[in-house]
Parts: C-alpha cells; sequence; structure tokens
C-alpha cells in the first residue's frame, strides 16, 4: 500500500467537505487551505486584518523568536523542524507557523482539526507531493487544534512527516503529552506560547488604532488612558480579545463628537461591567491582600467575594493559586498538612483546564483554606531560625552527625556514637542534633489547633526524654 493511501481506509470523524479557498499553484508556488487566503477584505475581523506581515512585527514569545532562541535560530540556519504551538487562545500560534514559512520560502497550506477531516489532508498530501518533485521544497501543513484529531488522523500523518513531504506545525491549546499521539511528538519539538503580557496588547492595540491601511486609523478614534488599561484587563493576554473588543468600542465612539473611546464604551463593546482592579497598582495589592486575610481570618464567604473580585477583573488565575499555595504552608501548616496538598492541586487543575472552568477548582480550594485549622508555628519557627543563622554565622557539625565515608574520617571521630533511630524502641533517641552553641534551643512550639495538637504531644515526650538524658560530653 502507498503511503498515500493510509487515508484512504479513515473515516473522518468531523465534516469532511473540501476545504474552500483552496488553491494550488506551479512550483515554487504557494498555496494555502481552510481560509488561508492573505487576501483580506475590509469585513475581515480586526484581529485577522491586523496579522503580523514579518517577524519584525511579531509581538510576543521573545523566548521563542528573539535572536539566539529557537525559531530564530531555525530560520537564521533555514531548517525547520516539525513543531508543536501550544498555548493560550489568542497568543500567535497561527500567525507565528505563517510567519516561519514565509521566511523560509516554503509553501504553506493551512487547516482547521475542527472542521477539516480525511479528504482535506489527502488533498494537501498530494499537492505536497507534486511541489516536492518540482522545487525540492517540503510544505508547511499547519494544522489548528491538532488535539481534535484522533489518533487514527493523527497516525496517517506520521509517514508524511518521517519522509519530508511535509512539515507538521500543529497548534494546540490542550497538553500535547496528554492529546498529541506519541509518535508524534517524539517527531516534534514542543514550543510553549505563553499569555501576551499588557505591554504587548498595550502594543497590538495602539498599532491596530495607527493603522490607515488595515487597522483603524481612517476612523480617526483615540483611546482614553483609563479605557485602555481596562481593554488590557479585559483581554487577559489575548491578542484576538483585545483586538476584538476594540473594534467595535471604535465602532461606538466613531460617530460621537468626540471621537474618543472611553470606559463606558468599552464596557459596552464587551458587554459586562469592567471592575475597577488595576493588575499592576494599588488595588491588585490590596483586593489580594483582602482575600488573604480572609481565609486567614476563616470567612470562607469572603474569601469567594474578593476571589470573584480578582477573577472577573482579569486577574491571571495562577498568580491567585500562588497565593494560596503559600497561604497553605504559611497560615495552615501543620494544623493540616492536606492543605498544601489541596493548594498544590488547585494550581494543577487551573493550569490544566484553564478558565471559566478553572474558577471551580479555585472556589474549592479558597473555602478548603479558610475553613481550615490554622497555625504559623512553621513559619514563625522559619523566621526565627533564619535570624539565629544570620547572628551565629556557621557553626561546625558536630562530630556525630558528620559523615564518614572514609578511615581518615572516621579516626578523626566523624560519625562515631550516632545513634540510628530506627533501631531504638519507638523509632526515636535521645540525641541531640544541634551545634554545641544552640544546644537546647526550640523554635518550633506547635499549636494546640488541628494536626498540631498531636504534634506538640509527641514532640514534648521527645523533648523531655532529650533534656533529661543529659548533655553529651565534648
Amino acid at each position: 500500500m502507498r503511503e498515500r493511501d493510509l487515508f484512504s481506509d479513515l473515516e473522518p470523524s468531523r465534516s469532511s467537505e473540501p476545504a474552500r479557498g483552496a488553491r494550488t499553484g506551479g512550483a515554487g508556488r504557494r498555496h494555502e487551505t481552510a481560509g488561508g487566503s492573505s487576501a483580506l477584505g475590509a469585513a475581515a475581523p480586526l484581529a485577522e486584518r491586523m496579522r503580523p506581515r514579518s517577524l519584525d512585527e511579531y509581538v510576543g514569545q521573545r523566548h521563542l523568536v528573539a535572536p539566539g532562541h529557537l525559531v530564530h535560530a531555525m530560520i537564521a540556519g533555514g531548517k525547520l523542524h516539525s513543531l508543536l504551538l501550544w498555548g493560550p487562545p489568542g497568543t500567535g500560534k497561527t500567525t507565528l507557523a505563517r510567519l516561519i514559512a514565509e521566511s523560509l520560502g516554503l509553501p504553506f497550506a493551512q487547516l482547521s482539526a475542527v472542521l477539516s477531516g480525511v479528504k482535506e489532508l489527502r488533498a494537501i498530501v498530494e499537492r505536497a507531493e507534486v511541489e516536492l518533485a518540482a522545487s525540492g521544497r517540503p510544505t508547511v501543513v499547519f494544522i489548528d487544534e491538532i488535539h481534535r484529531f484522533n489518533k487514527a488522523q493523527q497516525d496517517a500523518l506520521l509517514p508524511h512527516v518521517e519522509r519530508g513531504t511535509i512539515i507538521l506545525i500543529g497548534a494546540t491549546t490542550e497538553n500535547p503529552s496528554f492529546e498529541v499521539i506519541a509518535p508524534l511528538l517524539s517527531r516534534s519539538r514542543v514550543l510553549t506560547l505563553q499569555s501576551l503580557d499588557d505591554e504587548s496588547i498595550g502594543a497590538l492595540i495602539d498599532r491596530a488604532l495607527a493603522d490607515r491601511e488595515r487597522g483603524l486609523g481612517a476612523l480617526g478614534v483615540a483611546l482614553a488612558d483609563e479605557a485602555r488599561q481596562v481593554l488590557i484587563g479585559h483581554a487577559q493576554g489575548d491578542a484576538r480579545i483585545a483586538l476584538g473588543a476594540l473594534e467595535v468600542a471604535a465602532e461606538l465612539a466613531a460617530p460621537t463628537a468626540a471621537r474618543r473611546i472611553t470606559v463606558e464604551h468599552v464596557q459596552e463593546a464587551v458587554q459586562r461591567r469592567t471592575l475597577r482592579y488595576d493588575r499592576q497598582g494599588e488595588e491588585h495589592y490590596n483586593v489580594i491582600s483582602a482575600f488573604i486575610k480572609s481565609m486567614r481570618g476563616s470567612d470562607p464567604d469572603a474569601a469567594l467575594y474578593w476571589l470573584v473580585r480578582m477573577l472577573e477583573a482579569g486577574e491571571d488565575p495562577l498568580f491567585v493559586a500562588r497565593r494560596m499555595v503559600i497561604f497553605a504552608a504559611e497560615d495552615v501548616g501543620n494544623a493540616d498538612p492536606r492543605a498544601l496538598q489541596v493548594a498544590l492541586a488547585v494550581k494543577d487543575a487551573v493550569h490544566f483546564v484553564g478558565l471559566p472552568e478553572g474558577r471551580i477548582p479555585l472556589a474549592q480550594g479558597a473555602t478548603y483554606l479558610a475553613t481550615a485549622p490554622k497555625s504559623n508555628a512553621s513559619y514563625a519557627a522559619l523566621n526565627a531560625v533564619t535570624a539565629e543563622v544570620r547572628a551565629s554565622g556557621t557553626l561546625p557539625v558536630p562530630l556525630h552527625l558528620r559523615n564518614a565515608p572514609t578511615e581518615l574520617m572516621r579516626s578523626l571521630g566523624y560519625a562515631r556514637d550516632y545513634k540510628y533511630p530506627h533501631d531504638a524502641p519507638g523509632h526515636h533517641v535521645a540525641e541531640d542534633y544541634l551545634p554545641d552553641e544552640l544546644r537546647g534551643r526550640r523554635w518550633y512550639e506547635p499549636t494546640d489547633a488541628g494536626d498540631e495538637r498531636a504534634i506538640a504531644a509527641r514532640l514534648a515526650g521527645w523533648r523531655t526524654a532529650r533534656d533529661t538524658s543529659g548533655r553529651r560530653g565534648r
């Protein structure tokens, strides 16, 4: 069976109507599939019209495209490998794939795994084989949402990737480790794209407002500073959201006498009231402080309120999750050791599912932490020990605690008289483990809250045994 015939044995899991807008050129000509035409009319959405035309216009992902990094190095070296672009929506995955192909002068074909099936795949491979035979150049095949392809469809790509007929660039918002078959994953490099920061979103907004050819420059509207910040916050790192809202807000402002986009125009464009919340300023710290203090004060209702305030205002959910991890160790501690596990699970869940569903584990975590017994004993002990170490310096390790891998070390007394706790009843011995100068010092004092009550009782017995055993004569 020829490699191409692998596709004929597959049944498409989605619509397999021929891709609209497909065009094929002779040797050396670029072909695009499934709406990839570069000729865009004024009716196209602003985000589509403003796609960068070169890597110089590309905003964000400096860890990939800046000199010395992978994408830049591949283009400079003229050698492209199959790639999997993994990142949130609106971070430039499609644009990056197009610009890579254009920079290397390679034919480019695009399709969506949601709308396309076996028939489109087979047509692209057939054209790629013709292109390779005529010009010696492989075709870059960009598959958007590649995780939507089933296993059989992904399997069918393998021989053409291995043979070099096509160079695959897949885009996905899901973790490729779970959504892309292992053979395809091993033949591709995974590039992680990050949500655009506020500076990058702001640059895209400013460019769209100024561009008279493709953007909104012909409307002659200005953007109020406060409205710009609200728009950036609403985007949450997604360029498509930012430009879509900007386009509607500009259309609302254009007929007005001031021709100025206000906060009210942005709110009307996004159809939601924008909460006052500066992710970089005082209100950011005020609200997160209220959230933490509500959990510390064991008020789950207030904790939920401040949590929702942050999320509704566009706060990064992973920032909230990170604060919850810190809180679990600092304010709950050993009173409920499971709290840290819950907080870490919340962080992983938010990272895995994203918004809006990520709000659910965040809410569970906030209510768990708020209602858990509280103890800052570990944190207080950490601060006290840190102060002691800085004050007393590098005190020598007692000989009986030192490692003794050589005969010389043993002859010098290293590890001599060390008592192995597991050989003793109860797996405990009355031993000194601090430097001689600090013997008997105590910093960790468990409370009587939650699990620390049992810890306190256990620790009191051990400390009493240590105190009554007498000091080592050294």
